[in-house]
């Protein structure tokens, strides 16, 4: 296992869409225990390989107070959201240090195969729920910022440009 590095807003390669996993083979699976690894090292709740520029279908999250749930997303298709909806505070691993809400369906249902390429469905509600539909996003090249109003957006991208270049120093 590996530690990945996680691409940082506004990197350009966060706004790729993911294809789909093909086959759930040894590099899949070697490639779902670094993200793991990499998300619980970060303390993130969920990890899409978008985020470490490998632009397949792929989600891991594990929203468990003892992080001893993992649960594996590949090629996840959403099958049903409920009507009600709630803004929840949220925060991004490519966006380190800001949280702001986001309007997210309080309830989700998806489909996908597992780690192991069995197909299984998840019902989600809460924090599962918004985590989902957030790491979701990321396959479709989506940042939580930009649910944000273009002011906010353009703060946060400034802030995240400056620090970079601050790191690089």
């Amino acid at each position: 296992m590996a530690l990945l590095p996680i691409l940082c807003f506004p990197d350009p390669k966060l706004h790729t869409v993911a294809k789909p996993v093909q086959q759930v083979d040894a590099r899949i699976k070697a490639l779902i225990a670094d993200m793991l690894e990499t998300m619980y090292e970060a303390k993130g709740i969920g990890l899409a390989a978008t985020q470490v520029d490998v632009h397949e279908r792929l989600i891991v999250i594990d929203v468990s107070e003892e992080r001893d749930e993992a649960l594996v997303l590949i090629n996840p298709q959403t099958v049903w959201t409920s009507p009600e909806m709630h803004i929840n505070e949220e925060g991004c691993l490519s966006v380190p240090g800001v949280y702001d809400g986001v309007q997210r369906h309080d309830a989700i249902t998806v489909s996908a195969l597992d780690g192991q390429g069995k197909p299984h469905t998840v019902q989600a509600d809460g924090l599962l729920a918004v985590c989902i539909q957030h790491e979701m996003d990321h396959l479709m090249g989506k940042v939580f910022v930009e649910y944000l109003s273009p002011l906010k957006r353009n703060r946060i991208k400034t802030k995240m440009i400056k620090a970079q270049r601050e790191d690089q120093r």
